[in-house]
């Protein structure tokens, strides 16, 4: 059969083609590779197919080409006579008609990876565009009768009965109705001819590590009807949706894109999400009546998963959804809106003060993430603190004001988290001003209004006693007030249904005992509608959705007497920042990720930005006991209250730390030197060894780095020959990094430490042959910016063996790797079964705190001691010996070391089972928490895959999962998070990392 339609594609178009067969559900479609290089599409009508319906495809066609030159479907290829569509027998005789385009590129939205929100709004507008293009095409084959045209939905009303499970008829059911009740409106709407099945098969998508994705293609005009162009919309809305995470904000972020390029009204917005479940009622009532057609196949049932998952599983109200979309089209959020924002605004300053006085000169307190450090661990806001929530601002009972849209932390309760993960998307923007004052204040009515809801909702951190108002307008225009942690006696004071006049007194703030648990204020809310909120608002929102909130819940400073400006929150702005930081300094200073990211706040193995959103801090080694650690807070407290001086007078804390850190040392090493840096330990470190050995020259792995310092980036190879880097120094010289993976000597080669051990035999000829003398070997014990390498066991043993014999000092930098890191051992020289003369350890002795240790031997430290003092002023400081050994402790008594085993083993698991599912991951290594995964192209090859890695750092980082990337290629996938690191952590890591290789397997090469 190919051969046959190869032959007619020649002899009919002149296209000489290999055809390979795609699926089709009635069609005989083919792709034709065509000899010259150019690719088409076959397409051979099924047997007594309508000409009328291949006619109005390919005038659909040329309309969109005249209309629509730019967009992004096929040309038609028309036969020698001009005709779009050629009628010729088959192989066996019988009629087809058949009719060629060009084809496009891309793969489908089905098969792509992500679905982004931007992605997704590129598809409204590509939609929006067809729409306009196709405004005045007419057919007489779009007016068919035809079950998937939406506006004749209504078929499947006395069809229902097909659908056995009791549950699912009752929802299809009560979806028809929402249906029938605008189909009056629907049936008013103008009328043109659409596409009417842009469903994940139809849409074609191109992308690339490096580019951006776009909609490369709509096709398939095979359903198009006439119907309201609004029909359109809630069509490709019913497929955006399905299985994605954000299903809200998808649909939201389609009909804002297809409103940019061809403006819809609000009337419409309102039918799109009935109008779209429409849709979804038809296709699982059909689907399950041709299950009874074709009972074996099962296909016809699987296809029908997606949408009852979400008929089924998405709790969207309709109301919340249709004000979202008005919004992410920059309509009013309700047609009455501009008129109750008008009268708010004139009424300003004559509404009654409903904390009983003028509040024009009441001081603000903020409570931001910015401004507080409330709560001490943003995830458990304790009982004592929320009591306590802006007592710094009390002034002998004075009314003070927390403001409006301001983003907090204290929101840790269960319901503010929209996810499984700590690092999921959470809640909180507060979107209401808060009034502080004794418990006991009345509260009053600032304007006329009926108790719309009272209730006591005694949960902890839960309002305590609520009180909902509503309010109309002279304009007949209903809004609502809510005044929440009041004294629950008001539930026993008012009544469902009462009026209360203005400034009348109807409640009173309630103590910690009764307001839910927090310190004495009103919560003073405002919406402009309750439709989809219930008597449950929330009071918080998320801020990726306040396009949404604060339209429905604006600022109420108006029903307070004061401007907008008072009570309106303003955020640190990060482009301000960001701006700020180009011109004060200099432009190597480098951010990461492709989008920066602005972080105020941290706990533990967590960050929270600007607006508090909360990310999973999988790359930080400094903080290694966790961010923000109460204990070394309390110690640096402490100690700065007292002092903070050097070395050059007496103070047990010196000798404390010394006493600490010699405890996890090899005995052979005795000798402590406290610096500022890791830089400056280094440099010492080399000191020491040129003063010991009375050598010079040093040898060091390849792209190894030590430090920022003159010295340090003389010896790290990372640094010095990079482009515009100073270049290697006549007395370092480099050997090749011990990498099993992509070097040398493979894995497969038991003898592989040797060999690379053996490798500083031709450092030490070159050292001779310049007539240079020996000081040392330095290298970061498992090299870390090399890319996460895990040197073969011994490799280190035999260099210093051989280092030792020329009369040199063998270096250990621990820096990255030390103080149980590694989970099964302390220091990674243990691993190595190696005793180096010198331990350089840096800013994880300090959980940040500038620390810099040199750990070495008594009698290299007497050759150091030439009579010339050496002095490092704030190293070995009263405040940096106190911290330094309490981070050594809090890693003995929190059992950090054997967490860092575990979560380490845990993760180590984890990626090489995702090994084993996705090609790209060509390497995983590691001990513990120190992981590194190398990402190559294949297998074979070992081509490092940098364009994936970067990919995969910034969608984590979308995925608010912080890694980073290193290596000589920047391919390997640095994971090195705080020891405090949990279970749940771990697995979202590698959900999350999961997830990004599967996109990659969506992208043409770059």
């Amino acid at each position: 059969m190919r051969a046959y339609w190869q032959d007619v594609l020649k002899s009919i178009y002149g296209i000489s083609a290999e055809l390979t067969r795609l699926n089709g559900e009635y069609d005989l479609n083919f792709f034709a590779k065509g000899d010259d290089g150019k690719n088409h599409i076959l397409k051979v009508m099924h047997v007594g197919c309508d000409v009328q319906l291949v006619d109005m495809q390919c005038k659909a066609l040329h309309q969109i080409k005249k209309f629509a030159p730019g967009f992004p479907a096929p040309f038609l290829v028309p036969i020698p006579d001009g005709r779009g569509y050629a009628s010729m027998p088959d192989a066996a005789g019988v009629m087809r008609h058949i009719w060629v385009m060009t084809a496009l590129d891309g793969v489908s939205y089905a098969d792509f990876k992500p679905h982004s929100l931007s992605l997704i709004e590129f598809l409204g507008r590509q939609i929006g565009l067809l729409d306009k293009a196709l405004e005045q095409f007419a057919h007489p084959y779009l007016e068919r009768d035809f079950k998937w045209n939406l506006t004749k939905a209504g078929w499947i009303r006395p069809k229902i009965t097909v659908l056995t499970n009791p549950g699912r008829k009752a929802m299809v059911s009560e979806v028809i109705s929402d249906f029938e009740a605008l189909e009056p409106e629907l049936a008013a709407l103008p009328k043109h001819a659409i596409h009417n099945d842009i469903n994940d098969y139809n849409i074609l998508v191109r992308g690339s590590l490096t580019g951006m994705h776009e909609v490369s293609g709509l096709i398939d005009l095979g359903d198009m009807v006439t119907a309201p162009r609004v029909c359109e919309i809630a069509i490709a809305g019913a497929y955006v949706v399905l299985d994605h995470e954000e299903p809200e904000n998808a649909l939201a972020a389609l009909v804002a894109g297809y409103h940019s390029v061809h403006p819809i009204s609000a009337a419409e917005i309102d039918m799109i999400y009935p109008l779209l479940r429409m849709r979804l009622a038809v296709s699982v009532v059909n689907s399950t009546l041709m299950a009874e057609q074709t009972p074996d196949d099962p296909y016809v049932t699987i296809s029908q998963a997606p949408a009852w998952r979400f008929l089924e599983g998405q709790k969207i109200d309709a109301g919340l959804m249709r004000a979202r979309l008005r919004c992410a089209c920059g309509f009013p959020v309700t047609d009455a809106a501009p008129r109750i924002h008008a009268f708010l605004n004139a009424e300003r300053g004559n509404f009654a003060p409903i904390m009983g006085e003028d509040l024009a000169d009441a001081p603000m307190g903020s409570l931001s993430v910015a401004a507080s450090t409330t709560p001490r661990n943003p995830f458990d806001l304790s009982p004592q603190e929320a009591a306590l929530v802006g007592q710094e601002f009390e002034d002998q009972g004075r009314i003070w004001l927390g403001y409006y849209a301001e983003p907090r932390l204290i929101y840790t309760a269960d319901v503010f988290r929209k996810g499984p993960w700590k690092a999921s998307n959470r809640r909180t923007v507060h979107i209401a001003v808060d009034a502080f004052a004794p418990a006991g204040r009345s509260l009053h009515a600032p304007m006329e209004a009926t108790v719309a809801v009272v209730e006591n909702r005694n949960m902890h951190l839960d309002y305590g006693g609520v009180v909902i108002l509503s309010h109309k307008t002279p304009d007949g225009d209903i809004f609502y007030t809510l005044y929440g942690h009041l004294d629950p006696e008001v539930t026993t004071t008012l009544k469902i249904g009462q009026t209360l006049k203005k400034g009348e007194a109807f409640c009173k703030l309630g103590t910690p005992a009764q307001n839910g648990g927090w310190s004495p204020h009103v919560h003073f809310q405002l919406a402009l509608t309750t439709d989809g909120m219930g008597d449950d608002w929330p009071g918080v929102a998320d801020p990726d959705e306040l396009y949404l909130w604060q339209e429905l819940c604006p600022n109420p400073a108006a029903l307070l007497n004061i401007p907008d400006a008072k009570t309106a929150y303003q955020p640190v702005e990060m482009e301000t920042v960001l701006e700020k930081r180009r011109v004060h300094f200099g432009g190597n200073l480098k951010l990461s990720y492709e989008n920066p990211v602005m972080f105020l706040r941290g706990w533990r193995h967590h960050l929270f930005d600007e607006m508090g959103r909360p990310y999973l801090d999988a790359y930080n080694n400094v903080p290694h006991v966790g961010h923000a650690h109460p204990r070394i807070q309390a110690v640096a407290a402490d100690q700065l209250k007292r002092m903070n001086s050097n070395t050059r007078y007496l103070h047990p804390a010196q000798t404390e730390f010394a006493d600490k850190v010699l405890s996890k040392m090899p005995d052979h090493l005795s000798i402590c030197f406290f610096v500022n840096s890791g830089s400056e330990a280094n440099e010492l470190a080399l000191r020491l060894a040129r003063a010991h050995s009375g050598g010079k020259d040093m040898i060091t792995p390849d792209h190894g780095y030590h430090g920022n310092t003159t010295g340090a980036i003389d010896l790290s190879a990372y640094k010095f020959n990079k482009p515009g880097g100073v270049g290697q120094q006549d007395w370092v010289h480099l050997v090749e990094v011990a990498d099993d993976y992509r070097g040398r000597f493979r894995r497969d080669d038991p003898d592989r430490a040797g060999k690379y051990a053996a490798l500083v035999d031709d450092a030490l000829d070159e050292i001779a042959a310049r007539g240079g003398k020996l000081a040392g070997f330095i290298a970061e014990t498992f090299p870390s910016v090399g890319g996460q390498i895990i040197p073969p066991k011994g490799y280190l043993a035999k260099v210093y063996s051989k280092i030792r014999a020329a009369g040199g000092v063998c270096i250990a930098d621990e820096v990255q790797t030390g103080l149980g890191r590694l989970g099964d051992y302390y220091y990674a020289i243990e691993q190595q079964c190696a005793k180096p003369d010198i331990i350089v350890l840096g800013k994880p002795i300090g959980n940040g705190h500038p620390i810099g240790v040199v750990v070495t031997t008594a009698e290299i430290a007497r050759s150091f001691s030439n009579g010339i003092e050496y002095f490092s002023t704030f190293g070995g400081s009263t405040l940096s010996c106190r911290t330094g050994k309490e981070v050594l402790d809090i890693v003995d008594d929190e059992g950090l070391q054997e967490n860092a085993r575990l979560m380490g083993g845990r993760l180590l698991d984890g990626l090489r089972s995702l090994q084993k599912k996705h090609n790209l991951i060509g390497d995983v290594r590691g001990f513990g928490l120190f992981v590194g995964v190398e990402l190559v192209q294949d297998r074979e090859s070992l081509a490092p895959a940098t364009d994936a890695a970067d990919y995969v750092l910034n969608r984590m980082r979308e995925h608010r999962v912080l890694i980073g990337t290193e290596g000589p290629h920047d391919n390997i996938l640095k994971i090195r998070p705080p020891l405090t690191i949990e279970e749940g952590d771990v697995d979202m890591i590698l959900e999350k990392l999961s997830g990004c290789l599967s996109e990659l397997e969506c992208f043409s090469p770059c």
